[in-house]
């Protein structure tokens, strides 16, 4: 019974689907300006007013068009290139990464992982060998990896960057300098990697960090790299300048952070209070325990699912407002 239930269910959906005729009798325009439309010709002038209303019309009938050949016209293949940030942000990445696979999957699209390396050159390969319709990343990419994309002619969606998001580099910003000022701090370290290949995360970040203390009419955000060998010495130096609370790049670098406060004999939060971000789970573990930030991975893959298939003229739509994509967690660093 239950196998002739799922043919029956197949033999409905088969007969029910929508083709972009219907499309155009529900916008009132021809097929042609449908295939146009949903398709993101080039070369065509078409109303915004008429964008609209093709993309309502397919939206409110469930439309799926023919993905395979949509994408022999344009000349590229079914597949999102995802970009794994090889810099520690948690599980986050991986789990907007998985969302994404599933949501794609269903309008056809195939997204395929690849993870960043100290050598940039497995992405730039990635993106000029798979012919990706698009490239996604959580974070900033590589110098390398932007001129591929550019190259390859292909649109370059940055997660992080988007508006619906919120801005995170400015939300994160204002939760982190927010909590600190709220326990007395005012004048804060920013601490980068030592990792120069990896600074453009850090200026991500920090771009937050430093327009947040500026609301709160701090003093200018203290900045220094911190590496295993130097983070002792760079502590005690902020210390002696009169900072009381440090910023992390990610939680990575906030354990290195706590590690060098132990070195140089400092106390945590006593001499210097730590947040980081990114919600490492072992953060929970760290002596004392880090205050971070967590991030909602299924808000995140939803705002980038929408923003990649309205890049690539699909039947969708960006949030109306901001989503509230993160939260604080705090333990004992602060």
């Amino acid at each position: 019974m239950a196998a002739r239930e799922g043919d029956a269910s197949g033999v409905e959906d088969k007969v029910a689907r929508p083709t972009n005729a219907d499309v155009a009798r529900l916008a009132k325009v021809s097929t042609a300006t449908v295939s146009y439309v949903l398709n993101n010709a080039e070369g065509r002038r078409i109303s915004t007013r008429t964008r609209e209303a093709v993309y309502r019309a397919a939206e409110q009938l469930g439309y799926r068009p023919n993905v395979a050949a949509r994408n022999l016209a344009r000349g590229k293949g079914g597949v999102v290139l995802y970009v794994v940030p090889r810099v520690a942000v948690g599980e986050m990445p991986i789990q907007v990464g998985s969302w994404m696979t599933t949501e794609l999957a269903r309008l056809g699209l195939l997204q395929v992982q690849i993870f960043e390396t100290e050598d940039d050159q497995q992405v730039v390969d990635a993106i000029e060998n798979l012919d990706p319709a698009a490239v996604v990343s959580m974070f900033p990419l590589s110098a390398g990896a932007r001129a591929a994309v550019v190259a390859a002619k292909v649109p370059h969606i940055g997660i992080g960057l988007l508006p619906t998001l919120g801005d995170p580099l400015l939300s994160v910003g204002a939760l982190r300098v927010g909590h600190l000022v709220a326990r007395g701090h005012r004048a804060i370290a920013f601490a980068y990697t030592g990792i120069a290949k990896w600074r453009a995360l850090g200026d991500y970040w920090f771009e937050g960090v430093a327009r947040a203390a500026r609301a709160h009419d701090l003093p200018s955000v203290t900045v220094g790299a911190v590496t295993p060998e130097t983070v002792a010495e760079v502590l005690l130096g902020w210390v002696r300048d009169g900072v009381t609370a440090v910023c992390a790049q990610s939680d990575e670098i906030a354990g290195l952070v706590l590690f060098g406060m132990r070195a140089a004999g400092l106390r945590c939060p006593e001499d210097l209070a730590v947040i980081g971000v990114d919600a490492n789970p072992m953060g929970a573990f760290a002596s004392p325990p880090l205050t971070t930030v967590e991030f909602d991975p299924a808000a995140i893959a939803a705002v980038a699912v929408a923003a990649v298939l309205a890049e690539l003229g699909y039947a969708a739509s960006l949030p109306a407002e901001s989503t509230e994509v993160a939260r604080l967690i705090v333990r004992a660093s602060t």
